[in-house]
């Protein structure tokens, strides 16, 4: 029964990483995977920050639920937090559209929204319970 609740676990957990980072490159004007192709550095740190930090979350959820329904629960909040972070630090940098800018390849843009992902994740990850 423990192999196969790990098992389940992981699948879920696999499941959530990739559905978290399927929903952030919905949230771009840009396609992620055909700028990583071109060899666009910002657009692969800024990915790199998103997947870092929703693995924080999720594994924080994770560790801390022993049921895989709250494990989700706290995942949603945090990945919800996470998504709102993005829009709140473009709105509060308005001179700067993170977006294009990520988009032209400034990877000063690219490793301070990274930054910005791994800082919140862990914020976030310290409230879960």
């Amino acid at each position: 029964m423990i192999v196969f609740n790990i098992v389940i676990s992981l699948v879920v957990i696999v499941f959530l990483q990739f559905l978290g980072m399927w929903i952030f490159s919905i949230m771009t004007p840009y396609n992620d995977l055909d700028e990583l192709k071109k060899g666009n550095q910002a657009v692969g740190l800024a990915m790199g920050g998103k997947f870092l930090a929703t693995a924080i979350v999720l594994g924080v959820a994770a560790y801390t639920n022993s049921s895989i329904w709250h494990m989700g629960l706290w995942f949603l909040i945090g990945y919800v937090c996470l998504i709102a972070t993005y829009w709140i630090f473009d709105w509060l940098t308005p001179g700067i559209s993170l977006s294009r800018q990520l988009k032209e390849g400034n990877t000063a843009v690219g490793t301070l929204l990274a930054f910005v992902y791994v800082g919140i994740a862990l914020a976030i990850s310290s409230v879960i319970i």
